[in-house]
């Protein structure tokens, strides 16, 4: 080829599965995605949106999947999404949600829906930590039990698919060769097509990027959607890191005002502790008041008590006192009494030896 071209640009990616002379290629690319999960393979389609050259020439945000009804009514989308956005798994919900309502015309009622099936091929990894490249979603409970067999989302991430298979020549299902194709078909020559290319489908699908390579026209809307896509991958990581530098700010700015409360927090604990120890140095002056107050009180009682021990010793010695005073006066008054008998009794004369 002339140039090479990455199947994975969306206007390529459009012409090769969106075109009217690739319908063979969409039917291909479906049952080999969809595989078992279909009730009956696909056999003819109708693209709803067909691939315009002029869309990408004119118009920068043109629609860039791929829209089909097969013959049993059954509804298709497919899309290829490079960069992998925090949105991007409610946009894919919400694309596959818009598909089934859109069935529904005026006068329709629920029976006339069909199944939609949605297949986005990613070139990042949505579900990290995951191995598989390959995740499907039906309307399952939790045992597995269907609500309703109406298609589902199917994601194909390419990263991982080429991670796994670094290197590898041998393809063993239809999908792998597709998603093979994508990942590695900017690379190949279309004169020395490796083994795995040598079927109908890839070179037919080999014959469209040979297209844009070849022809001047395409080959400008094919740069002109590659530097498109470049320069929106820029802005995206620029905005990655002005978003992440911004979240470190905001980390950093929390981490200084938690350093902060917390300095302030260790300086009321302080505060407090500062509060505690004149509390404490309080109490004990107010302890050793009591102390000193109640040393005092004891002895004012031990004096009182010993005043109180004088009182009752002066009261017994006055008391002794009296008895002796007494003693005497009784003893002095029995010889008084012993004298008077005498001198009743008398002898004669006894008056006047007195």
């Amino acid at each position: 080829m002339q140039h090479p071209i990455d199947p994975k640009i969306d206007c390529v990616f459009k012409a090769l599965l969106g075109s009217e002379g690739n319908r063979r290629l969409l039917i291909h690319f479906l049952n080999a995605a969809l595989g078992d999960d279909l009730p009956a393979p696909v056999v003819a389609v109708e693209i709803l949106n067909p691939y315009n050259e002029r869309e990408f020439l004119d118009d920068k945000l043109s629609i860039v999947d791929v829209k089909a009804r097969d013959a049993q009514g059954r509804f298709f989308q497919v899309e290829i999404q490079l960069l992998v956005l925090p949105d991007l798994p409610a946009r894919i919900l919400y694309g596959w949600a818009d598909l089934y309502r859109a069935q529904l015309k005026s006068g329709q009622d629920y029976g006339a829906l069909r199944p939609a099936y949605s297949i986005w091929l990613l070139g990042e990894t949505l579900r990290r930590g995951l191995p598989d490249y390959v995740h499907r979603f039906r309307m399952r409970d939790e045992q597995g039990r269907t609500l309703l067999d109406h298609g589902g989302i199917w994601l194909l991430e390419l990263g991982k698919f080429a991670a796994g298979r670094e290197r590898a020549e041998r393809v063993d299902t239809e999908l792998e060769r597709w998603l093979k194709f994508f990942t590695e078909g900017e690379g190949l020559d279309a004169d020395a097509l490796p083994e795995w290319m040598q079927t109908e489908e890839m070179q037919q699908a080999m014959s469209t990027l040979k297209g844009f390579s070849e022809k001047e026209r395409e080959y400008h809307a094919y740069q002109a959607r590659q530097n498109y896509l470049r320069q929106q991958s820029s802005i995206q990581r620029r905005l990655e890191e002005l978003e992440a530098a911004a979240i470190r700010a905001q980390a950093m700015t929390e981490q200084a005002r938690a350093a902060e409360e917390q300095a302030r927090a260790g300086e009321e604990q302080a505060r407090a502790a500062e509060e505690q120890a004149r509390a404490a140095e309080e109490q004990a002056r107010a302890a050793a008041e009591q102390a000193r107050a109640s040393e005092n009180r004891e002895r004012t009682e031990k004096m009182q008590a010993r005043a109180a021990e004088e009182q009752a010793r002066a009261g017994e010695e006055q008391a002794r006192a009296r008895e002796t005073a007494a003693l005497q006066r009784e003893a002095a008054a029995q010889a008084e009494v012993e004298r008077l008998r005498r001198l009743l009794k008398g002898a004669p004369g006894a008056d006047d030896g007195g």
